[in-house]
């Protein structure tokens, strides 16, 4: 399984690092069964993510071609009200770090960004994961609707809004579309796709390695529904 995480300007560092190191670490557990680089849709660049001017380097293009997985992080920036920054807290761009999220994320819908998901969102081949506001951008894109899926508890009522099935879960599986809540989310949202793409044992181990136990239930549209609640 080759995973893509997708680096676009104001990513949240952690909703990338998190996931990568777990299914880095995956792999070397499987013995190479799992792969996985960081991108961007412009193709190999510096991107600077919405904390501190913290950059990540996209060693490449995203590759329909080659992905098996593609995963969208959120955005890092103001939660409240947008408000000016100062001119020479200005990133690469134009773009403004620490800036109020949604402008963020609706910032990437303006790249070559959107057309690359609808295409993997339309491939039976390829998983589309996220991670906290990852899932707006697919939403905010008209990709969801219909969907299950979760996003960071602030955002969702946007989720609802865009005609998606906002679910309050850490993760939720919905066929070939996987997302995970918030930002530490990205922890327990790598765990489940090594156990569901490679195996329980993998995964376990993985989690181990780094102390971590996921918490709550994966939510899926199975079984019965919950009656008086």
């Amino acid at each position: 399984m080759h995973v893509q995480i997708v680096l676009f300007d104001g990513f949240d560092p952690l909703d990338v690092i998190a996931p990568y190191e777990v299914l880095y670490a995956g792999g070397s557990a499987s013995g190479g069964a799992v792969t996985v680089e960081l991108v961007s849709a412009e193709g190999a660049r510096e991107v600077i993510s919405g904390t501190g001017g913290l950059a990540l380097r996209a060693d490449g293009p995203l590759d329909l071609e080659r992905a098996d997985l593609l995963l969208v992080p959120g955005a890092s920036g103001r939660v409240g009200e947008p408000g000016e920054v100062p001119e020479e807290e200005a990133g690469a761009g134009g773009w403004k770090q620490d800036e109020f999220i949604p402008v963020l994320l609706g910032r990437a819908l303006s790249t070559p960004l959107p057309a690359f998901l609808e295409r993997a969102m339309d491939d039976p081949r390829i998983t589309v994961a996220t991670v906290c506001g990852g899932s707006l951008v697919l939403a905010m894109a008209g990709l969801l609707e219909g969907r299950h899926a979760t996003t960071h508890h602030l955002g969702l009522d946007m989720l609802d809004a865009t005609g998606a099935h906002a679910v309050r879960a850490r993760v939720v599986d919905d066929g070939d579309l996987i997302t995970g809540a918030g930002v530490t989310s990205g922890l327990d949202l790598g765990l489940y796709l090594l156990e569901r793409e490679v195996g329980p044992q993998v995964a376990h181990a993985v989690e181990e390695l780094f102390s971590h136990e996921r918490r709550g239930t994966v939510w899926r549209a199975q079984g019965p529904a919950p009656a008086g609640f």
